[in-house]
């Protein structure tokens, strides 16, 4: 009898390495952003066409109900030679299927995808600009080589890896670490980790409304949003995306990303600079989620020395756009209600250049929280970064059935960085991760600064949190360095010396004895097979 072969579970990481090792090797592949570009295509396909697939399969589930054999000739082609779907899924031609893409032939694939995208584009308004057409045939990998490619993301599926996860940014965030950790860190094109967008959504709660993110990459913050809105019971049609990005292929994958979640948005259509061209100019958002590139240089030009996004606050420092971004994300803000949260980069905490500006935001009591997040939650940098939180309603009052007591004044500083003892596994460098235990209970601790019946001025937990007054904070040259105000505990202080020193005695004298037992049986050992040997003591050795 033959012996069953044991069943490997498939591993995404598994997956993609195998891509990439088909991609490094193939003719003709190109650059890494072509590359990346070719790859997201491909998973947008398989993606686009398991929805489809599903679609497809709920239909007849739904018409088996109604007493209906969605196999009849008839039935088949009244609802499914044109299906009409009410989830948000796309009716794809035949061509454009990924049933179709799977069974052609390999000398035919490139021109069969690059068929399956113009079909798309033309067919539905709501996908134009997700890809570029042309992109299999202008890159004319061999027959052997998009065939391997096509049958590896076929494994990719939300079925075997999870509805719930933002897939097409994890291939996104994959590709990024592998093919340009080096070329990519200067410019700051770092995929947000999952946890630290949750712990932004599960803090400001961006529940309805407008939401904005002027750097926003892949989509994965508001793809975390809408998560968090369903797990809610909520309804993600509630929420109005609106975004901008420079790099055009993250443009593409953006809006790809969206239109697989059934998520409406307004990305503009150019992939452009937030600071040189405001594609939102004169809107005002509920809230803003960002995690902007960290220190970003060249940044600066002439035209912005009199830009209305910073006459209240002064000109940022040329330097980096870190304090441009913290005023361009104020800007936007709606004046009487907005909430943003946003990460920097530590040195924003205390940046001498940006003093003044600093000073000015704690004045006109912007500033709600400020959150040190543990170092490693990034796969592609080991910065260390913090969490704004900036408050345009520091009042009190409802929200989101919470009723919020007056914080004007008042600032909420939390050191997450000893939150380290959940390792990412399967990472070459040492990465870390906030789980869902941590996150609630971050969350939790400045919602209960937030609410009523808290009091700010004894409000601290040492070496955790502390809510602190502006006064406070004025005493300390408007610093927002967490550890100025946080209180951390001298723990020698508690030790008990005598009974340390006598552990520390009975550890000597058992390791002493230990190694002269060693000795010993190595003595006895080696007379036993005829050699002699001296023994000095320590001092001698």
């Amino acid at each position: 009898m033959a012996k069953k072969k044991k069943e490997v579970a498939l591993n995404l990481d598994a997956v993609l390495f195998k891509c990439r090792d088909i991609l490094r090797k193939a003719s003709n592949s190109g650059s890494f952003f072509e590359k990346r570009d070719l790859m997201l295509t491909l998973v947008f396909l398989r993606f686009i066409g398991e929805k489809f697939e599903d679609g497809v399969a709920n239909l007849a589930e739904q018409l088996r109900k109604q007493g209906l054999d969605p196999e009849a000739p008839e039935i088949h082609a009244a609802f499914f030679d044109d299906p009409s779907f009410t989830d948000g899924t796309y009716n794809l031609q035949k061509e454009a299927r990924w049933s179709t893409i799977i069974n052609t032939p390999a000398p035919k694939l490139n021109t069969a995808l690059d068929a399956a995208l113009h079909s798309i584009a033309t067919t539905d308004a709501r996908l134009r600009g997700c890809f570029n057409e042309g992109t299999f045939t202008s890159r004319g990998l061999g027959a052997s080589d998009i065939k391997q490619l096509v049958d590896e993301v076929n494994k990719i599926s939300h079925k075997k890896f999870g509805e719930e996860k933002d897939l097409i940014g994890r291939v996104y965030e994959y590709f990024l670490k592998e093919f340009a950790v080096n070329a990519t860190k200067e410019e700051g094109e770092f995929y947000t980790p999952h946890d630290a967008v949750q712990l932004i959504a599960a803090m400001i709660e961006p529940f309805d409304g407008t939401l904005y993110d002027p750097c926003c990459g892949s989509g994965g913050m508001f793809i975390q949003s809408a998560d968090l809105v369903k797990a809610r019971k909520g309804d993600i049609r509630r929420i109005n995306v609106y975004g901008q990005e420079k790099e055009a292929a993250t443009l593409r994958l953006a809006k790809m990303n969206l239109a697989l979640r059934g998520i409406s948005n307004n990305l503009g259509e150019a992939s452009i600079s937030t600071f040189k061209n405001d594609l939102h100019k004169g809107l005002y958002f509920d809230y803003i989620m960002a995690n902007p590139p960290f220190n970003l240089k060249n940044w600066w030009e002439e035209g912005l020395a009199n830009d209305a996004r910073w006459v209240d606050y002064g000109v940022p420092p040329q330097s980096n756009a870190n304090y441009a971004w913290v005023l361009h994300i104020l800007s936007h803000l709606k004046p009487l209600t907005g909430v943003a949260g946003f990460l920097l980069s530590n040195g924003a905490l205390n940046d001498s250049d940006a003093l003044s500006i600093r000073q000015k935001l704690l004045e006109h009591d912007k500033v709600e929280a400020i959150v040190i997040l543990p170092r490693d939650l990034f796969i592609t940098t080991d910065i260390s970064v913090t969490l704004w939180i900036l408050n345009q309603n520091k009042r009190g009052g409802d929200y989101h059935g919470r009723q919020l007591r007056d914080r004007h004044g008042e600032v909420l500083f939390l050191d997450l960085r000893t939150w380290r003892e959940h390792a990412v596994k399967g990472e070459q460098k040492k990465k870390v991760m906030l789980d869902s235990e941590q996150i609630a209970r971050a969350t939790a601790i400045y919602h209960r600064w937030q609410e009523k019946g808290t009091d700010g001025n004894s409000y601290a937990e040492p070496e955790l949190y502390r809510s602190v007054s502006l006064a406070e904070i004025k005493a300390h040259d408007w610093s927002l360095i967490p550890s100025n105000y946080i209180e951390f505990v001298d723990h020698d202080l508690e030790m008990d010396y005598a009974a340390e020193m006598q552990r520390i005695q009975q550890s000597m004298h058992a390791l002493m004895a230990r190694e002269q037992k060693s000795q010993r049986e190595l003595i006895a050992a080696f007379e036993g097979i005829g050699y002699g040997i001296g023994v000095t003591s320590g001092d001698d050795v």
